[in-house]
Formats: C-alpha cells, sequence, structure tokens
C-alpha cells in the first residue's frame, strides 16, 4: 500500500523536462532494469538549483520519487543536493512498499549522475 504523499505526485507530477540550452543546465541519468529510466535536468544561477525537471520510464512509485526529488533539491546550492539520499526520498514521501524501494534508489541516483 502506497502512502498518502505518494499518490498526489504519480496523479500530478512536478513538471517534465525538456531541451534546454546546454550553457544553462545540466543534468543526470540514471537506469535500471525491466525499462525503468529516469532524467534530470536542472538550471542552476548563481549556485542555486532553480528549476529541476526530469524524464521517467517506469512504474507510479518511479514517478513519484522523481517529482519528489524535484521538491528536494529546487533552491538547494549542487553541493546541497549532491546530498539528497534514497531515504530522504522515501522518508519525504512517508516510505514505499518494499518492491518499490528501488524507485527511491533511481530518483536519487539520477540526480547525482551527469552525462
Amino acid at each position: 500500500m502506497y502512502s498518502d504523499k505518494v499518490m498526489p505526485p504519480f496523479h500530478e507530477p512536478a513538471p517534465h523536462g525538456g531541451d534546454r540550452e546546454p550553457e544553462r543546465c545540466g543534468g543526470g541519468r540514471e537506469s535500471r532494469c525491466a525499462g525503468t529510466s529516469c532524467r534530470f535536468q536542472i538550471k542552476v544561477e548563481d549556485g542555486i538549483l532553480t528549476d529541476v525537471k526530469f524524464k521517467t520510464f517506469g512504474c507510479g512509485a518511479a514517478i513519484a520519487t522523481s517529482s519528489m526529488v524535484t521538491d528536494l533539491a529546487i533552491g538547494k546550492t549542487i553541493e546541497e543536493a549532491l546530498k539528497i539520499t534514497r531515504s530522504d526520498v522515501a522518508e519525504n514521501l512517508e516510505g514505499l512498499p518494499p518492491v518499490k524501494m528501488h524507485c527511491s534508489n533511481l530518483a536519487a541516483d539520477a540526480l547525482h549522475r551527469s552525462d
């Protein structure tokens, strides 16, 4: 069973990513088995993440965790955003079923990786 915090970001996720000017953004990607993948695009101004968008292909939990990562990262410095952990994502969603914990790993790991 999903917590009440998981369902809203699944039904109304944060804005999805799109193409941006390369000099004004960065991105990260993490993929897992069964075709689940996640990509983040970030916009940084004066060292602060001012915009974070994602594209996720996967289950509802993968979409919800990606959306939560955007909420956790916006307004942080790059160094602060890199400290967002898998546990932070799951805790802010008030937990995930054990079989879906890998989804929080996908989203947090994707934010930390760069292309």
